[in-house]
């Protein structure tokens, strides 16, 4: 294992697919007590699985969300479900659950086209 590998934390060598930095706003809905709470945020980076993003009230691991964002291909806003897999303070990464094949192309496209800009 190179002394890189060595420093990067456990999750960043584990993941399936590259982050790239995308900023912008997000909503997060999720559903606590009988009600929705709708959470506003701002989003850091993203992969065709997942995002993180900074967001206005603290979210719990393990809680299921739903995330909307727009992007900037058809069909201009994303709505997933997802997962919350870490949260540190008002920072969270969410995993995204049960993508339709339509989707999942959407996000592998806007991947490709976030890795071709930078």
């Amino acid at each position: 294992m190179s002394e890189t590998t060595k420093s990067q934390p456990q999750h960043a060598r584990e993941r399936r697919f590259k982050r790239y930095p995308y900023d912008v706003r997000a909503e997060v809905a999720v559903f606590r007590d009988g009600e929705i709470t709708r959470l506003w945020g701002r989003t850091n980076e993203i992969a065709e699985d997942g995002l993180g993003a900074t967001v206005t009230s603290e979210l719990k691991l393990g809680e299921v969300v739903s995330v909307e964002f727009p992007i900037p291909i058809p069909p201009r806003m994303m709505k997933l479900r997802a997962i919350v897999r870490y949260s540190h303070g008002l920072r969270c990464g969410f995993e995204f659950l049960i993508l339709t094949a339509e989707q999942r192309e959407t996000m592998r496209q806007l991947c490709d086209s976030l890795a071709m800009s930078s």
